[in-house]
């Protein structure tokens, strides 16, 4: 636009100069009606020449303006949509990121909230396993205690096994002799006399223990005549 300006500025200077010049180049000698009308047809020539020449210059400069405002117009409406646009852009990122911070502080506060969450079942599990590692500890001392004792009850279970089968074995001796088998050794003869007839009475008793209770008794009473 500024070049187009310096143009009109020079057309001017141009026919400002052309006029200079036709005074200039007047020819004295000549009738004065004959030069002035040669003077006047030569400038209105050259003026019009000139004015052609400007309103084509300045039909150009209106057509490169009119054009230039044109485009300059386009781009701005383009510039200012695109401003527009650029605009709601920024504002829907500014929407999500005001979202995104909310979220993100959201799931600080859930992280936060499950730490805590964590931490508290850590340490409930923690006394928990160790309140049942007592538990375990002392029923494992229990255990031994019991295998001691049970191995202890074993032992004399089988040693009262053992005398009870002995006992057994000497009931049935003791039977077999009372039922006759051996009537003759426990046979006496009564003389009359003044000694004194001792009978002696024996009584056996058996039982059977497991864990410490009775769960089996047996008794044999054993007569036997003891003289002095």
């Amino acid at each position: 636009m500024f070049s187009c300006l310096q143009e009109i500025a020079a057309l001017r200077s141009h026919v400002s100069t052309s006029s200079v010049n036709v005074e200039v180049d007047a020819k004295r000698g000549e009738d004065l009606s004959v030069v002035l009308e040669e003077m006047r047809s030569e400038y209105e020539g050259i003026v019009e020449k000139n004015r052609r020449e400007m309103e084509a210059s300045i039909f150009t400069l209106c057509s490169f303006l009119k054009k230039g405002f044109e485009e300059l117009n386009k781009t701005m409406a383009s510039s200012t949509e695109t401003l527009q646009t650029s605009k709601s852009e920024i504002n829907e990122l500014k929407r999500k990121l005001q979202s995104l911070q909310i979220e993100l502080q959201s799931e600080y506060s859930l992280k936060a909230a499950l730490e805590g969450q964590l931490y508290e079942t850590e340490s409930r599990f923690s006394q928990q396993l160790s309140d049942h590692q007592r538990i375990v500890n002392s029923l494992e001392e229990e255990l031994s205690r019991m295998r001691t004792d049970i191995e202890r009850q074993s032992s004399e279970y089988q040693i009262l096994l053992d005398i009870k089968t002995r006992l057994e074995l000497e009931i049935a001796e003791y039977r077999r002799l009372l039922d006759g088998e051996d009537r003759d050794f426990l046979k006496f003869e009564y003389f009359p006399t003044d000694k004194p007839v001792i009978t002696k009475r024996t009584k056996i008793v058996v039982e059977e223990l497991v864990d410490g209770k009775v769960v089996s008794r047996t008794e044999d009473v054993d007569l036997a005549v003891v003289s002095e």
